[in-house]
């Protein structure tokens, strides 16, 4: 019997085992499609504005500020990004913490989705810098809160010997967000119409799942007393005390960072440097190209983790082929070859984005702090968001141009898949 086979109880609260105990039934596909469905509508949220609005509004409010186009965008990401920093484990703790008769998880997956929508729609009327800047902060802060209570859910309910898989399809739905994202973006006709229709895919998307599968719900009594220290302390997770937790952290942001390196300039590196006649339609093609080779591994990796139970060798090893792939980019500086590169890159990232999900989920320490410890891992996601800009921009003005960028972003990914063998305590 599965998680989704069995008729909710709605009259009384679901008791301290179930919301804190490791899952041991495996959750069927409806529960999996459905949570993965609500994934990729937050990365909708973010990729569309990312892989083209932002860039574009960039583009047009630049002339007369004073700033590049780089530059202001750069800058605009930069501190959106700084917002999701904190945004996410806050999110993530709040979420631990909340006895709501919904869940823990459900009504900061509805709040942040609701968010998210309104604050993309606030981008579409965006008139200059400052306007553009406030609703990517919003946005951050609203889906970061919707993000940490999605991921929170697998540990909440998957046993380990299933996340490898559910992981893939997390996996799956993240880049069907990032391209489906992207197509939106490129298809609605404008900036304006790209972010509304980045909204509605956004705030519908999450609906199945919320109201199909019925939360976790966390019973007052085993709530932890409120103190602010306590709180604010908990967001400190000691490597000396959890070393694996921050092996596995520094390797995500490595990774990271360097995906963040590739991705940042992508547009203008299509425009300017390979001189492609429709830059938007390029970062499409890039993207759907790099979306298809990765479904093709993204699940079968995972669920070949979970077979052999083992997670190490194969972030390792998709970790060094990526680093290969955005080696290429500097090296083979051509249409056919950013073609090849995306190819290479999705096989890659699809085994990765399975394993190191299952991975982290693997290492963390307490059932009560699911939410913020994941929020806390997820950092290692956003952080690269303000890493990247500082990394970037001087590298492509005054340090040799996107060649030097892509021979740095290949050895800083490289580095994360080499230092993945530091962590013990996960095969």
């Amino acid at each position: 019997m599965t998680t989704e086979d069995r008729a909710p109880d709605r009259g009384a609260p679901a008791g301290p085992g179930p919301a804190l105990a490791e899952p041991v039934e495996r959750v069927g596909p409806g529960w999996t499609s459905a949570l993965s469905l609500a994934n990729g509508a937050v990365w909708v949220g973010w990729y569309g504005p990312l892989q083209i609005l932002l860039a574009s509004q960039a583009k047009d409010f630049a002339p007369g500020s004073g700033m590049s186009k780089e530059t202001m965008l750069a800058w605009v990401t930069g501190v959106g990004a700084l917002v999701s920093l904190w945004a996410n484990p806050l999110f993530g703790a709040l979420s631990d913490r909340t006895t709501s008769r919904y869940g823990r998880r459900t009504p900061w997956i509805v709040a942040g989705a609701v968010g998210g929508a309104l604050s993309l729609l606030l981008l579409a009327v965006a008139d200059g810098v400052w306007t553009m800047a406030l609703g990517w902060c919003l946005v951050q802060l609203t889906l970061n809160a919707a993000f940490a209570a999605v991921t929170a859910a697998v540990p909440d309910r998957v046993p380990r010997s299933q996340r490898g898989a559910v992981g893939g399809w997390l996996g799956v739905a993240q880049v069907l967000g990032v391209v489906g994202g992207t197509a939106l973006a490129t298809a609605a006709g404008g900036v304006g119409a790209g972010y509304v229709a980045c909204a509605v895919f956004t705030a519908l998307g999450v609906l199945p799942y919320v109201l199909r599968y019925e939360d976790l719900r966390l019973p007052v009594t085993d709530r932890p007393a409120w103190s602010w220290p306590g709180f604010l302390k908990g967001f400190w997770l000691s490597p000396r005390k959890y070393p694996d937790l921050g092996w596995a952290w520094i390797t995500r942001f490595l990774m990271n960072l360097s995906n963040a390196l590739v991705l940042l300039y992508l547009l203008y590196y299509l425009r300017d440097r390979l001189h492609y006649a429709d830059p938007d339609e390029g970062v499409l093609i890039l993207s759907a190209v790099n979306g298809l080779t990765l479904l093709a591994t993204v699940v079968v990796g995972g669920v070949w983790s979970d077979r052999v139970g083992r997670r190490k060798p194969f972030v390792v090893w998709s970790g060094v082929l990526m680093a290969v792939a955005t080696a290429g980019l500097a090296v083979w500086q051509t249409w056919p070859g950013a073609i090849v590169v995306a190819a290479v890159q999705g096989v890659g990232y699809g085994v990765f984005a399975s394993v190191d999900f299952a991975l982290m989920t693997d290492v963390l320490p307490k059932a009560l702090d699911r939410g913020k410890d994941l929020g806390v891992i997820n950092v290692a996601n956003s952080l690269p968001q303000v890493a990247a800009p500082v990394l970037a921009a001087p590298i492509v003005t005054y340090l040799g141009g996107y060649r030097v960028l892509y021979l740095v972003a290949a050895a800083v990914g490289l580095a994360g898949a080499v230092l993945v063998g530091r962590i013990r305590g996960v095969e």
